[in-house]
């Protein structure tokens, strides 16, 4: 799916600082951005999205605020598909997969992501100083 990000035809970027109130502007910024993409908040998928994104900011700003002061999110989608990255510049890249075993923020996120069929990946910055995580997730 992620040759599709790029063709995917609505988009938004978020930049906050790395705060606690990034998790709610993070998750308002969604809603509203889904609306007016003519997504339904009721959408099965919209629901587990939003606390997707809602681990992910509450993860770079528990872990990476003493380094990124700010936390970026991009959010896109498409007909039948909706994706988003939150970026810091923190340089720790956490495995994903191996979160599933666990428990707290990242095994919510992928147990959450593979269940709703979607995809997680971790990209590093190429100077290796920060990274994004994308989630995709078919409507």
């Amino acid at each position: 799916m992620s040759t599709q990000l790029e063709t995917l035809p609505y988009r938004h970027v978020l930049t906050l600082p790395t705060m606690p109130s990034a998790v709610r502007t993070a998750r308002e910024t969604a809603e509203q951005a889904l609306v007016e993409w003519g997504i339904s908040l009721r959408h099965p998928t919209i629901g587990p999205a939003l606390l997707i994104l809602s681990e992910l900011v509450t993860n770079s700003v528990r872990h990476a605020a003493e380094l990124s002061p700010q936390v970026t999110v991009i959010y896109a989608a498409g007909q039948d598909c909706l994706a988003f990255a939150v970026h810091d510049r923190h340089p720790y890249q956490p495995p994903l997969f191996g979160a599933v075993a666990g428990a707290g923020g990242l095994a919510t996120v992928m147990e959450l992501t593979l269940g709703l069929g979607g995809t997680a990946v971790v990209r590093g910055d190429a100077d290796g100083k920060g990274k994004s995580i994308w989630i995709s997730l078919p409507l």
